[in-house]
């Protein structure tokens, strides 16, 4: 039975597994390296959010007021898109912070997102999180709680603190509220708790951090193999007695054999030189690199760091040779299981409560909306359509999406959500295109019949011709007689000229 060590026979909260701040900044610190240095953590990373966040996420406002719905969305599109508005340093639109905060809880465990007063967020790195001198009773790693474990507040450091200086006085943080008066939150947390008894995120890279490391390590030791292998030598034996020179230019060493003899080295390079002693045997090094061993190996270390990532390995090397079709696109449909989750845990850690908030300084800025409000519509009744995620066959997914919408197990605007398509936006583009075309068809057709004088004329739907709708067979008959079909054909018919 494994000894294991920092566990208690009695329980813990789960605080105690990261009550040290060397033990929680350090497994933080651990994962930022990797993901600068690792050639393989920092793309997977990448690569578990781009799955997730994708074309991003689609706002539905639902107050049951058209008008409502469009000023509340219109106000958003334009905070969200301008980075100017949208974020304290003006550096980045909510596109951008959404990326950044889904990868920082992923590689740091947790960060905070700051609703200012002037209506721009401020985001906080999980660094600057920090336990104040003389604070450590009520306070985990800044989070300060009170006995049932409510958040009350952060402490949260300067922005230019010491990463190697001590622990922060209270002279030099601050304080910031979780809640206003009204118990509105004015400071989100986000972080994926495993316990409920969880104060702070960790490291998604906590059980593979030395892994990731060992597989840097394995890839450099390959890369020096077979530089060493590239250099080619002659191996010699000679006469004993016979005095051996250097090849021109190399630097000498003197080297003490086990006999006590000595023999002049030049240093190892391509094209050296390697002369043996009388009797001595020597061989020509000419090994396999890498070994057939070493991709094994390689590819179990990889599927390691894959599955603590929610990411299958064909995945998070771009290859799907490693496996056939089946075995595809069985990973990625359970892959998508967990990224779902993801998407869902975003929503209401990020998206939700940030919306909320600007529909509150909303409300404070329009008086109008405020009388509507008070009035008994809720201005804050909206959903969260996530980017859902195309089968690997894209035929047999329009088809699916089809059989749905007519067999009334979903509706358009749903189906177009869950492409990441606002279905207002989708239904007013298809409206005006088949207006354009109907104008420009009539036009023509009026243009060709006066210049031809057709009889009977031709029509706008001579010209733009919609498909048929599926099961509807047409036969053409100059006489306009419908033809009697066999009791064995089941299509309908449309009489046509």
């Amino acid at each position: 039975k494994r000894k294991r060590t920092g566990t208690l026979a009695t329980g813990s909260g789960h605080d105690y597994h990261y009550r040290t701040e060397a033990a929680f900044f350090g497994a933080m610190e651990t994962a930022r390296d990797l993901m600068r240095n690792n050639p393989f953590v920092g793309q997977a990373v990448r690569r578990l959010v781009a799955n997730v966040l994708r074309d991003g996420f689609t706002l539905d406002m639902r107050t049951g007021d058209a008008g409502v719905d469009a000023a509340i969305i219109d106000d958003w599109s334009a905070w969200s898109e301008d980075a100017e508005q949208c974020d304290l340093s003006g550096e980045h639109d909510f596109r951008s912070l959404e990326r950044l905060t889904l990868q920082s809880v992923i590689s740091d465990g947790d960060i905070l997102t700051l609703l200012v007063e002037s209506g721009q967020l401020q985001t906080v790195e999980a660094h600057r999180l920090r336990t104040p001198k003389g604070r450590q009773r009520d306070v985990v790693h800044g989070v300060l709680l009170d006995e049932f474990r409510h958040r009350q507040g952060y402490w949260v450091t300067k922005e230019d603190v010491d990463p190697m200086s001590p622990v922060p006085k209270l002279d030099g943080m601050t304080l910031y509220p979780a809640k206003d008066d009204d118990g509105n939150p004015l400071v989100l947390h986000h972080y994926m708790p495993d316990r409920v008894s969880q104060t702070r995120g960790y490291t998604m890279f906590a059980p593979i951090a030395d892994m990731a490391g060992q597989i840097d390590d394995l890839f450099f030791a390959q890369l020096t193999k077979a530089q060493m292998a590239a250099c080619i030598s002659i191996f010699r034996e000679m006469e004993g007695g016979t005095r051996i020179g250097l090849a021109g230019g190399l630097d000498e060493t003197t080297e003490t054999r086990p006999a006590g003899t000595t023999r002049t080295l030049g240093k190892w390079e391509p094209g050296l030189e390697v002369f043996g002693y009388a009797g001595e045997k020597l061989q020509g090094f000419s090994p396999n690199i890498p070994n057939p061993e070493f991709f094994e190996h390689a590819k179990l270390i990889l599927t390691v760091l894959a599955i603590n990532l929610d990411l299958p390995v064909a995945v998070l090397l771009l290859d799907p040779s490693l496996t056939n079709f089946s075995g595809w696109r069985g990973a990625i449909d359970q892959a998508r299981q967990r990224f779902r989750a993801i998407q869902r845990w975003l929503v209401g850690s990020f998206h939700r409560p940030i919306l909320r908030w600007r529909i509150r300084r909303l409300l404070a800025s329009d008086p109008a909306l405020q009388r509507v409000a008070d009035a008994g519509l809720d201005v804050f009744r909206h959903v969260w359509h996530p980017p859902t995620f195309p089968y690997i066959e894209p035929t047999a997914d329009a088809m699916g999406d089809l059989i749905q919408e007519r067999g009334l197990l979903n509706s358009k605007r749903r189906l177009a959500a869950q492409r990441g398509i606002a279905f207002d936006d989708l239904l007013k583009e298809i409206i005006e295109d088949r207006t354009q075309i109907i104008e420009q068809a009539h036009a023509a057709a009026q243009a060709i019949n006066a210049k031809l004088g057709l009889k009977p004329p031709l029509s706008w739907r001579d010209l733009a011709q919609w498909s048929m709708p599926e099961g509807v067979t047409v036969y053409m008959d100059q006489t306009n007689r419908v033809p009697q079909l066999p009791e064995t054909q089941g299509a309908a018919s449309v009489p046509t000229r």
